[in-house]
């Protein structure tokens, strides 16, 4: 039940370049989201971090968890057409670099959702290795 980028666009308001998911690999609506993110040389963020030595930046693994999770709430007929916004996130452990070439797995279980805010768990691998971990905290809103 894969989804390619196509799909994502239809459900996520996140538009190029700043989509971070190349792929849905599994989605259990409002539970659990499995995404993929193919980190190559032609990502706009390596021209400055860092041209002689490319690392995706930190904060933008935690993004592409966080629109990982979006796509899985963003599913459910309650939320068609709400816009997610980053509540909070905590517990954010960085625990290898991601380089181009990687493909980063994105694993978010949804553990808390209300109406408007839920909290989510978010791990980032690259092969079996754990590369980032982050407790995320999510709002649901509606754009103007």
């Amino acid at each position: 039940m894969e989804k390619n980028i196509q799909e994502i666009l239809k459900v996520l308001p996140h538009r190029p370049p700043f989509l971070l998911l190349d792929k849905i690999l599994s989605v259990k609506e409002g539970e659990e989201v499995v995404a993929q993110k193919n980190v190559t040389y032609n990502e706009p963020f390596f021209l400055g971090h860092y041209p002689e030595y490319p690392v995706m930046p930190g904060v933008l693994i935690v993004e592409a968890l966080a629109q990982a999770g979006a796509y899985g709430i963003l599913t459910m007929e309650e939320n068609h057409g709400k816009t997610p916004f980053f509540g909070g996130m905590n517990h954010v452990k960085f625990r290898r670099q991601v380089i181009p070439g990687d493909v980063l797995t994105l694993v978010v279980t949804i553990d808390k959702l209300k109406k408007n805010y839920g909290k989510g768990t978010g791990k980032a691998y690259v092969g079996d290795h754990l590369v980032c971990e982050a407790e995320l905290l999510f709002m649901l809103g509606t754009v103007m």
